[in-house]
């Protein structure tokens, strides 16, 4: 069966438009050589995304946003809403980042209201949940994610949640080099489809992507991406560079 695979760069706080068109020319040159099999998203900051949008308006990659308010607007001084976000182009946004649960306090509330007003205006969330390296030693990391994933989409109903992408990220592998064995991937991946399956029905959890989100490279990617229940990956650090992230995304076009 072929797979369609969504490889998704998170830049976080790096590239500015300059450092951005930079990056966004050496991917465009080395992507012209792929077959175009494989759904490919970049999420750069903020300051970035208008400019990306116009630089990727004639290829077929997506451009998607760190984050959003749960506001249309107000006074929400250095805050952007999903209205904004989707009149400047973007088709997806990222929603619930560990970075943005532990520096920012986001709750599983926040999350949800987040998910939920970037389905409202037709911005696909990519949900992110995962857990810490105490929940995992303490055997909790199943019910974790499971919380995570329930409240996440809590009043998503059958055909909303159809548009969402859920990323897990074991918060233990994001930028520490570390990385979950393919098997541990593979597992809390199927846990996730199945929570999903409970929550909706087995068609809608096989349709959605599940992506893996912690510390995928070039030299761990086809292992993880070779799991039945892995649809992709949220890149982090490897995106960063056209080279590492077009090297991903061969990979999963040769698996697809």
């Amino acid at each position: 069966m072929t797979r369609q695979f969504l490889i998704a760069g998170n830049w976080k706080m790096n590239c500015g438009p300059a450092d951005a068109a930079e990056l966004l020319e050496n991917l465009k040159k080395q992507k012209q050589e792929l077959a175009d099999v494989v759904d490919v998203l970049v999420c750069p900051p903020f300051v970035s995304l208008s400019m990306s949008v116009n630089y990727l308006h004639e290829t077929d990659i997506q451009v998607g946003a760190q984050n959003l308010h749960f506001e249309d607007e107000g006074a929400y001084t250095g805050e952007v809403s999903a209205r904004m976000i989707a009149e400047s182009g973007c088709n997806y946004v990222i929603v619930g980042h560990s970075e943005r649960r532990q520096y920012f306090g986001e709750t599983d509330e926040i999350v949800n209201r987040k998910a939920r007003k970037a389905l409202e205006h037709r911005l696909a969330p990519v949900i992110c949940v995962g857990e810490s390296l105490d929940q995992r030693k303490n055997e909790k990391h199943h019910s974790v994610v499971e919380e995570q994933v329930k409240a996440a989409l809590n009043e998503v109903g059958h055909s909303e949640v159809l548009d969402a992408v859920i990323a897990y990220e074991p918060i233990w592998a994001i930028g520490t080099g570390e990385t979950a064995t393919p098997g541990q991937a593979q597992e809390m991946h199927a846990h996730i489809r199945t929570i999903l399956a409970e929550m909706y029905t087995d068609e809608i959890a096989a349709s959605l992507r599940i992506l893996y989100g912690g510390s995928m490279k070039p030299h761990n990617a086809e292992e993880l991406l070779s799991q039945d229940d892995v649809d992709g990956g949220l890149i982090g650090g490897a995106s960063l560079k056209a080279e590492s992230f077009t090297e991903i995304i061969t990979i999963a076009e040769n698996l697809s």
